[in-house]
């Protein structure tokens, strides 16, 4: 279960899943891990967007990468996604906005 430690977690955390397309990619990567090409082609995408949802994804501490060498010598990075759950009622916002740090975006 995540416990956040700060409303600017709290935050970073529900931008990350406020997205249909981060939705989409934790739905694959809930099936197992992913390498970016294999990704990118399966939610029908250019790996640059791709690589701007991901980056997301990993400030939430939503999935986790890594690097691998394929048998080709070749290098691959690939994304896994972390589990996760957490609890949301009107106590823990009320707790947590005291601490919020993050300015409004306009």
């Amino acid at each position: 279960m995540i416990h956040f430690n700060s409303g600017d977690q709290l935050l970073t955390f529900l931008e990350a899943l406020s997205n249909p397309q981060r939705l989409k990619i934790i739905s694959v990567l809930s099936e197992g891990k992913q390498y970016v090409s294999q990704l990118a082609r399966e939610l029908d995408i250019s790996r640059p967007l791709l690589y701007l949802h991901l980056k997301k994804l990993e400030e939430a501490n939503i999935v986790s990468s890594d690097m691998e060498i394929l048998e080709s010598g070749k290098a691959v990075k690939y994304y896994i996604l972390n589990s996760f759950q957490f609890e949301m009622n009107e106590q823990i916002v009320h707790q947590l906005s005291a601490t919020l740090t993050i300015k409004k975006k306009n």
